[in-house]
């Protein structure tokens, strides 16, 4: 069925009656739902009586700027990476990429000629389409932010070389694993190509944020390829600030986040972070160290999530395609792992779909959003969130939302 082929009299009858029934769902954000969060209920009773770490630390005390031996090597060892590489931080990975940029712009990093904000201009490659709250970062401090589209294994090598040959180009934003919102994992040609590719300028650096990096939906957990190693071997030690955290792993805003970089990146963020606070909460480290117990604890728990999420998913696909399939009019992904699923709509009519969602009582993530400043040249692509609604709510918001991309899709074809 082509697009002009679909009936307008006949989708205006049906978004009626998906009005009438006054829904308020919400699909906007990758937040677990609250069986997910059950998970980690036992955190909340730990650590026991021992608040000792296993290097003798006293976690109820100040200091320790790297965190506890025992989060960082558990989790070091379930990313492939060296412990000394790897410290662990406080609730969110988005607060260290924060910092690191913040203290880039203000100080320069240890490559730096000067600070970021003596440059004439600050570029920045942001593959699409990608995680909003990267690019709300990166617009925040005024950079310019240049896409570069993502295929099956990574962003556009091509394009990305071309700009890394501009010094002015400083960095870019990564989600390596079950990215969001398209759910695709780099491959390892990829990874080793983004380590070993030369860059006009010597501070340029790439935020590697492995948020998904077990966040299976299937038996298999991915690979998470070493390119702290793949850069060392290619003389290109400090290039990446590899990001990770328990945020949807155990309880939102209340996990332990981690930083793997090299030691002079190490070197270079401790001596901000030094000055920016004492320590992190150990005691909650600890909490979680002794809540997991090992690397199979971990995935233990991550299988649990799969549990949860997969049947989600599933019935999304099912739906799309089930209302939407052979008809021209939308195109997704098919993720094995993350939180969301990445929708292309006839272009020019995602703001569209999004309208009619909102005036149907369903909430959507705002159309460009996975794309800098918003705006999606295209006007197409829509984020998808599965995980937080029980799967009755998903149902009936998932027949609303097709029923918004046909109406959206007739309504453009007989204008």
């Amino acid at each position: 069925m082509a697009v002009a082929d679909l009936n307008l009299d006949d989708l205006r009858a049906e978004y009626e009656q998906l009005k009438a029934k006054n829904l308020k769902l919400d699909l906007t954000r990758g937040k677990p739902s609250s069986e997910q969060l059950d998970f980690s209920n036992a955190l909340l009773s730990l650590p026991g009586e021992n608040f000792k770490a296993k290097d003798d630390t006293d976690c109820r005390n100040y200091g320790g700027l790297v965190g506890i031996p025992d989060i960082r090597e558990m989790w070091a060892q379930a990313l492939g990476l060296p412990q000394e590489n790897v410290i662990a931080g406080d609730a969110s990975s988005l607060n260290i990429m924060f910092d690191m940029i913040s203290w880039a712009y203000i100080f320069g990093t240890n490559d730096s000629q000067q600070p970021w904000s003596k440059e004439e201009t600050v570029k920045w490659i942001c593959p699409v389409p990608g995680y909003d709250r990267h690019f709300t970062i990166t617009e925040h401090f005024g950079f310019e932010m240049i896409t570069v589209p993502l295929n099956d294994e990574g962003p556009d090598l091509d394009a990305v070389r071309e700009l890394v040959k501009d010094p002015q180009v400083k960095g870019m934003w990564c989600v390596p694993v079950f990215g969001n919102p398209t759910g695709i994992t780099f491959s390892e040609a990829t990874c080793r190509a983004l380590a070993e590719m030369e860059t006009a300028a010597p501070d340029f650096r790439i935020v590697w944020d492995n948020a998904y990096a077990l966040h299976t939906l299937t038996d298999e957990f991915p690979i998470n390829h070493n390119v702290l190693e793949f850069a060392a071997q290619a003389g290109n030690p400090n290039r990446f600030w590899f990001m990770s955290s328990t945020s949807k792993i155990t309880h939102a805003g209340a996990g332990v986040s981690f930083l793997a970089t090299s030691t002079d990146n190490l070197k270079w963020y401790e001596s901000h972070a030094s000055v920016r606070g004492i320590g992190p909460n150990k005691i909650n480290q600890l909490a979680h160290a002794q809540f997991f117990g090992n690397v199979d604890g971990i995935k233990a728990v991550m299988q649990k999530h799969a549990g949860s999420l997969a049947p989600k998913f599933a019935r999304v696909l099912e739906i799309l395609e089930h209302r939407l399939g052979g008809k021209d009019v939308a195109t997704w992904s098919n993720p094995t792992g993350g939180y969301f699923i990445s929708v292309d709509v006839v272009d020019g009519t995602a703001s569209r779909v999004v309208e009619l969602a909102k005036e149907a009582g369903i909430a959507l993530t705002g159309a460009g959003s996975s794309f800098p400043l918003k705006q999606d040249p295209r006007n197409r692509n829509i984020r998808l969130a599965p995980s937080l609604p029980p799967v009755e709510e998903l149902e009936v918001a998932m027949d609303g939302f097709a029923t918004c991309v046909l109406l959206a899709a007739a309504e453009k074809a007989q204008a």
